[in-house]
């Protein structure tokens, strides 16, 4: 049974995903449309996707803009790490606000990210695999993302893995969002 746990922001959950284990290892159900619909989240399934990045390597804060926007459900099902959500949606309440969960191997969590949410993470272990369930198809040119350094989150890392691309995004400040409530 999945278990909802919704965040301070606004469509935002962290998901408890049922694991079964015995002496061969665990099982665990990544996937159930009829919980999310249960809980009024219309989840269509369109791509996935996985990373593999080393400690410290912070991947983020992306998101894909509209018409090719999505929701994601993401989780860790090796190592940890430390994922990082921001609601970019005009006229939320909580625009502009994070929160940050840790994920793991261990913990069986999940974050369900609504439309209008940057995403990003920080590895916490080496060979951190991270899983992404999105409802849209990538579109390069709709892809894009906002600073990780510029959303009042401390990463808790001195000299962060990042790549070009990521430090190349304007900050949360600079960016002008199409994204409504």
């Amino acid at each position: 049974m999945w278990h909802f746990h919704p965040l301070e922001l606004h469509g935002a959950y962290v998901i408890d995903m049922p694991a079964f284990g015995d002496d061969r290892g665990t099982f665990i159900k990544t996937f159930h449309k009829s919980a999310l619909l249960h809980k009024g989240l219309e989840f269509k399934l369109r791509e996935s996707y996985f990373s593999l990045s080393k400690k410290d390597v912070i991947r983020g804060m992306h998101f894909q803009l509209p018409p090719h926007h999505h929701s994601k459900i993401v989780f860790c099902p090796q190592g940890a790490i430390l994922d990082v959500i921001v609601d970019l949606r005009k006229g939320s309440p909580t625009y502009g606000r994070y929160h940050a969960e840790e994920l793991s191997a261990a913990n069986n969590k999940a974050y369900y990210i609504p439309e209008g949410f940057a995403h990003g993470f920080k590895a916490l272990t080496d060979d951190a695999i991270t899983y992404y369930l999105v409802s849209s198809e990538y579109s390069q040119e709709h892809d894009t993302g906002i600073r990780h350094d510029s959303i009042g989150f401390d990463w808790g890392v001195a000299n962060p893995v990042i790549s070009r691309r990521d430090q190349s995004f304007v900050t949360l400040q600079e960016f002008q969002t199409p994204f409504n409530i």
